[in-house]
């Protein structure tokens, strides 16, 4: 039971809160006024209800304190997805949601390939998605049909459901754990033997997308590796960097329709539903994704070439990913300036010192360091 000192403190601390994060959204945000008063009353509202809940923060003497941590912590995890828009928003929740949950959902154990897992996790987050949104309709005591609109309350909702998937919640013996993995454990009980091979099938269907037989090797490679959600931490961060770097390459090219199209790309949705989000007809996806193909190959053998070689395990150090007879084979082939490139390159030399020694411009260097990566992917690729 509180005390009257405690259910005082706690007000004044939600009154508090609110003021703190109404006026960071107003700041930070381009909502009207009465969104961010609706958002930050929500919010300040869910921090009030953990220090009532906790008896740690309730007995700690520093409840205001708490709060504002609180309050700071989620006006975070709003305002972060905020700027990461709603489509890169989604795909940000869905990658910290598939990590968490990939070791505990499986496919039959006849049927346990990895793509198959992957459209579990698909079915499940799904679930999922509606139950975290159920979930802010009973805690923030919203109607039964509210559904977020605005991006403000996109990125509320987001963030939410981040929140709610990590709950702890308790077991018996002093144990705990997260929500979403209770949940996850459940749904992957449930799934019947043969779930898993309708999965199969399903999948080797989205592998025949007519656009992806028209990917040429390096572009192929890119994507194929990029897509995927293999649960290898150190992997999968430098897999999210480079997700980071492309797209925020495309903006830089001023290219944000491509960003679009790569961002729903990594959704895996069929082409028709990608026309239909992005308001464009099958030629124009078409041309966009020509565009987008063209960007891609610059950014992976250009822009940023070390990075995306890195993450392929196919650097320097590894001979380009190529075999010992393909390494011979390229040695055969390449002019004796384009040896001497490659070797400059090996010895991990700057840049300006094998111009230097080249005796052409940064720019030059560039362009043949563009066309001796592209005949080594090629290589690499080849059948």
């Amino acid at each position: 039971m509180l005390t009257a000192s405690q259910h005082e403190a706690i007000r004044q601390s939600e009154e508090a809160t609110f003021q703190l994060v109404f006026d960071e959204l107003r700041h930070s945000t381009s909502a009207s006024e009465q969104n961010c008063q609706d958002v930050a009353t929500r919010l300040s509202a869910e921090v009030a209800r953990t220090c009532t809940q906790s008896e740690r923060i309730r007995s700690s003497g520093k409840l205001e304190a708490w709060a504002t941590e609180l309050a700071r912590h989620r006006l975070k995890q709003c305002l972060d997805y905020y700027q990461l828009g709603s489509l890169r928003g989604r795909v940000e929740l869905h990658g910290t949601l598939s990590a968490i949950v990939y070791r505990y959902i499986s496919p039959s154990h006849t049927q346990s390939s990895y793509q198959a897992r992957v459209l579990l996790i698909e079915d499940f987050l799904q679930t999922f998605y509606a139950e975290a949104l159920n979930a802010l309709r009973r805690e923030a005591e919203l109607s039964a049909t509210y559904s977020p609109k605005t991006l403000l309350e996109v990125s509320e909702y987001m963030s939410f459901t981040e929140r709610y998937g990590k709950r702890r919640i308790s077991l018996p013996r002093g144990r705990s754990q997260q929500l979403i993995i209770l949940r996850a454990q459940t749904f992957s009980k449930q799934q019947p033997p043969e779930t898993s091979i309708d999965m199969d099938r399903a999948a080797e269907g989205t592998m025949s997308d007519s656009d992806t037989h028209r990917d040429d090797a390096s572009v192929g490679q890119v994507r194929e590796q990029i897509v995927s959600q293999e649960p290898d931490p150190g992997a999968d961060l430098l897999r999210q960097t480079v997700i980071r770097e492309l797209i925020a390459y495309l903006d830089e090219q001023e290219q944000s329709l491509c960003a679009d199209y790569f961002v729903l790309r990594l959704q895996d949705l069929p082409t028709h539903e990608i026309e239909t989000i992005l308001s464009i007809t099958p030629r124009q996806r078409d041309y966009l994704q020509q565009r987008f193909r063209y960007h891609l190959t610059r950014f992976a053998l250009s822009h940023h070439w070390e990075l995306v070689h890195e993450w392929l395990e196919v650097d320097l150090d590894r001979n380009l990913g190529l075999t010992p007879s393909q390494w011979e084979e390229l040695h055969e082939k390449m002019s004796s300036e384009q040896v001497e490139l490659l070797t400059l390159k090996c010895q991990k030399l700057p840049d300006s010192e094998i111009s230097r020694r080249l005796g052409c411009t940064p720019s030059q260097l560039k362009k043949r360091w563009f066309k001796l990566l592209k005949y080594v992917w090629e290589l690499r690729n080849q059948p």
